[in-house]
């Protein structure tokens, strides 16, 4: 073994990583990032066995949010790219190709010091086979204002990657949201593509929740307005079958979301005049 070998951290030899092998991973694959982070990535690809010279997971540099401290100091953390989400979506033998992405009307504005133009939303469908052979369509409609990475923190204006590629790094974050739908077994982190640019918090361990006495019930996301005037049709359906009455849809449908009083009027009015004589 040569003295380069000797001086390789424990965990990389003890994980099979030869000499070679870690120079790649620290000059071409990680260059720049610290041994304990290339450590982490490896690590991180061992568990899932993934070759890290893939890349398929990123280290990405973030601004981390200490509860204890409550200040905030770069650090590298380990996130997925959204080529891993593909490899694992391959990989379930089930993935029965992609939809082109479809994207929203163009947007002009000026975002810092920045006039850029953007489209408003994207979305991108996966296709899944199921079972008995039929195609399953996934869905995820994500706009850019949402998503995009800003230059600094104290700049609304967008980075040099996002200002480039406005179409493509919003593609990639609506396609991660839309291969998680499909396959949530392969996990729910944000790939690095969606949260470059963002600060994580770290939250304290502490058991933060109230005493049984004091405890009230948490009110459920209002529904939002996409996903509730895609969802109208199937519905409407329902009621003019007869299968389920309008406020039986309201009730089901709030066990997840607070409805507001406009959209239980607009389910309310599916249900033929009739319905209750």
């Amino acid at each position: 073994m040569s003295n380069a070998v000797a001086t390789l951290p424990a965990a990389i030899i003890s994980m099979g990583i030869d000499e070679p092998t870690w120079n790649a991973l620290k000059n071409s694959i990680y260059p720049g990032a610290r041994d304990d982070s290339v450590v982490m990535a490896v690590s991180y690809c061992k568990a899932r066995q993934l070759d890290p010279l893939m890349k398929p997971v990123h280290l990405v540099p973030m601004s981390v949010k200490d509860a204890l401290t409550n200040s905030y100091e770069m650090r590298d953390v380990v996130m997925p790219g959204i080529g891993l989400y593909r490899i694992q979506a391959d990989r379930s033998g089930n993935h029965a190709g992609d939809k082109e992405p479809e994207f929203g009307p163009d947007v002009t504005k000026t975002l810092g010091e920045v006039e850029i133009t953007f489209p408003e939303w994207c979305q991108y469908t996966v296709l899944k086979e199921r079972p008995d052979g039929s195609i399953s369509e996934y869905h995820a409609k994500e706009y850019w204002l949402e998503n995009y990475a800003t230059a600094g923190k104290n700049t609304q204006a967008p980075n040099a990657m996002w200002r480039k590629r406005p179409y493509g790094q919003l593609a990639k974050c609506a396609e991660a949201q839309a291969l998680r739908k499909a396959w949530p077994e392969v996990g729910q982190q944000p790939t690095a593509e969606e949260m470059e640019g963002k600060s994580l918090d770290i939250s304290d361990v502490r058991d933060v929740t109230p005493p049984k006495e004091t405890q009230t019930p948490l009110t459920p996301p209002h529904y939002p307005s996409d996903k509730f005037n895609t969802n109208l049709e199937g519905w409407e359906k329902m009621i003019a079958s007869g299968s389920k009455k309008a406020e039986a849809v309201i009730a089901t449908v709030s066990t997840k979301f607070t409805l507001s009083e406009e959209q239980k009027e607009i389910i309310r009015k599916l249900e033929p005049i009739d319905a209750n004589h």
